[in-house]
């Protein structure tokens, strides 16, 4: 999950970038039905470079470096991405582990997001190493994974990952946690069982990227229907009753709700402060808006000639910063935005009107905050 960082309070100049995505390696060995960067509407990786440059990652690196300096942080997050990022091979990454920590000065924090069918014990060494977490993209049961997360000859990824998996275990220092898609029609409870199977410190549940011109699986056809609701309560019951380990969606609506701030993007008005660099070194606002026009994420700025400070004053990163007043007129009636805070940006695209409407899961979002705050409130009221 992406960290968010809180607003001034009062307004003001807008707080610094802490979040680095960079995306390694633009290429993927799986062929995943669901995937934002090759399956929507953002073709563009096709003319990016496979892996980023040694160049790059030095422009990167004294980018990043220049926005710690410029505003005094002690630390920030390094998140390498993809496609698949483990492509970009042991060395590539270890050298650019490197280069980060000699130059950025502060503390720099790496976390992997995989696939994990390329996670041997080769990468688990160097990154117990070099201090990098590391999270796995898992669906679940056997089943549901092999349905979605497939090899492009339309082969399973599951033994693969579970054999990743079963080694990350022995290395709890790197072990991040799971990621894990809500598909609907698989069985809710069987899907939090199997991923309990591998122990995680940590489970993120995501709703698959769509919008309103590009609607989820069983999102639109239904306006009154609550399908990823129903699928999530069902997971949230089970964890309520006994929080095994931890689920970020619902302990940062558990957080919101009782007054806090949320620490995920797409839950809370807590405004994001991360920043996407592409392989080819272009500075993007956040890679998921693409999945709803190749446009929306673009900046036109690039590590080798623009600070980060430069992406500030964009529309589009404004927008994603501006907590309540980013949202459409509906979205600030609701009761419930404090808590929703209009679901993720991408979710709320229409072709032709952009992102001025709620979330394409407007109505599961508000069923869940509804089901979690009661329940919450009836624990309240039993120790008053």
């Amino acid at each position: 999950m992406l960290v968010v960082w809180p607003e001034y309070p009062g307004g003001g100049k807008a707080l610094p970038f802490r979040q680095f995505v960079l995306k390694v390696h633009s290429r993927c060995n799986l062929a995943c039905d669901y995937c934002y960067v090759y399956e929507l509407a953002d073709q563009r990786w096709r003319s990016r470079p496979r892996a980023m440059s040694p160049e790059i990652v030095a422009h990167t690196a004294e980018r990043v470096a220049e926005h710690v300096r410029g505003h005094g942080l002690s630390d920030v997050e390094v998140v390498l991405h993809g496609g698949e990022p483990l492509l970009a091979g042991r060395a590539a990454i270890e050298s650019l582990i490197t280069r980060f920590r000699s130059v950025v000065p502060a503390r720099v924090r790496f976390t992997v997001q995989t696939n994990g069918t390329l996670l041997d014990r080769g990468f688990l060494e160097l990154f117990s190493a070099h201090g990098v977490r590391v999270g796995v993209s898992v669906d679940g049961t056997p089943e549901a994974h092999d349905r979605h997360r497939v090899r492009p000859d339309g082969t399973g990824s599951w033994a693969a990952v579970r054999a990743a998996l079963t080694s990350l275990r022995a290395f709890p220092e790197v072990y991040g946690g799971l990621l894990c898609v809500v598909d609907v029609d698989a069985d809710p409870s069987r899907v939090y069982g199997s991923l309990l199977e591998f122990s995680p410190p940590a489970v993120d549940f995501l709703l698959p990227h769509g919008n309103w011109s590009a609607p989820p699986p069983g999102r639109v056809a239904d306006p009154a229907a609550t399908p990823y609701a129903d699928w999530l309560i069902a997971v949230f019951d089970v964890w309520y009753g006994r929080p095994v380990t931890r689920v970020r969606l619902f302990e940062e609506l558990l957080s919101v709700l009782l007054g806090g701030r949320s620490g995920v993007e797409g839950i809370g008005l807590t405004p994001t402060a991360q920043v996407v660099v592409e392989a080819d070194g272009a500075v993007e606002v956040s890679d998921i808006l693409a999945s709803s026009s190749p446009e929306a994420s673009a900046t036109g700025l690039h590590v080798a000639r623009d600070p980060f400070d430069a992406a500030w004053d964009l529309p589009d990163v404004r927008a994603g910063r501006s907590g309540l007043a980013g949202l459409s007129a509906r979205c600030r009636r609701c009761p419930v935005v404090s808590a929703c805070g209009g679901g993720l940006r991408a979710h709320r695209f229409l072709a032709g009107a952009g992102f001025d409407r709620p979330s394409v899961y407007c109505p599961d979002l508000l069923r869940l905050i509804g089901h979690v705050r009661s329940r919450v409130a009836a624990d309240l009221a039993a120790l008053a």
